[in-house]
């Protein structure tokens, strides 16, 4: 039986840990679990912990760890996902698929077609609920390494700090994905809703990225990304 996995925002080691209040809750009124009852916590160092509930309140949930143990091994394929803002659920659906989908670290990138515009204090809570997005999607899926969501920023920004051996900007005119030798580290960037414009495309290849196409249909911007993933990992990934 798989135990539930809860991610803890704290280094874990043996012995007994009160958990944050999040956890609680959720544990205690939302799944009603008792003191005895097990549960696997990992703190996105790569260790899985095993641990008991010792005690269980309204409020108050402590556990005593057990047993540790390396956690799901990542992909040898390092990937940094610049994915267009989108808006709502699509941006959401984005950013846990390519959690699903091994991906390393995301930046939702501002871009002349983008619908959205955050500043400021939204864009931090933005930034907040995306980070606990894929927190979700390492809890369901079995990752123990969480990956880093930026907060939003520039094409012209993230071309700029952008390395990886391979850089790809998705294009309907370019070269299959199968055409380039593996790389250890990866970039794709996404354009968002509208796509990104020739002149961003040209941007992006004056700062090394190759022009990549993933077959012959126009995808969604949150489609986009499971299949670039799915593909680059099934060729030079874990899959």
């Amino acid at each position: 039986m798989r135990l539930s996995r809860f991610f803890i925002d704290a280094a874990l080691s043996h012995g007994e840990h009160e958990l944050p209040e999040a956890q609680a809750h959720y544990i205690g009124r939302v799944l009603r679990m008792a003191e005895g009852d097990a549960v696997q916590l990992f703190d996105g160092s790569g260790t899985e912990f095993r641990a008991t509930l010792i005690e269980v309140g309204k409020k108050r949930v402590r556990v005593r760890i057990d047993e540790s143990f390396p956690g799901m091994t990542e992909s040898s394929l390092h990937i940094h996902l610049g994915q267009g803002l989108s808006r709502g659920e699509r941006m959401d659906w984005a950013i846990q698929k390519a959690t699903e989908l091994g991906v390393t670290h995301i930046t939702p990138i501002i871009s002349e077609r983008c619908e959205v515009r955050l500043k400021d204090e939204r864009a931090e809570k933005r930034q907040a609920h995306w980070q606990q997005i894929a927190i979700s999607a390492c809890e369901q899926c079995g990752r123990s390494v969480v990956p880093v969501i930026d907060a939003p920023v520039t094409l012209t920004e993230w071309l700029k700090h952008t390395a990886a051996d391979l850089k790809l900007v998705l294009h309907p005119v370019a070269e299959p994905l199968t055409s380039h030798d593996k790389p250890a580290s990866l970039a794709f960037l996404i354009g968002p809703e509208g796509g990104l414009n020739d002149a961003e495309v040209a941007q992006a290849q004056d700062a090394g990225f190759h022009a990549a196409r993933l077959g012959p249909r126009v995808l969604r911007t949150e489609t986009a990304p499971v299949v670039a993933l799915s593909i680059a990992q099934q060729l030079w990934g874990d899959f």
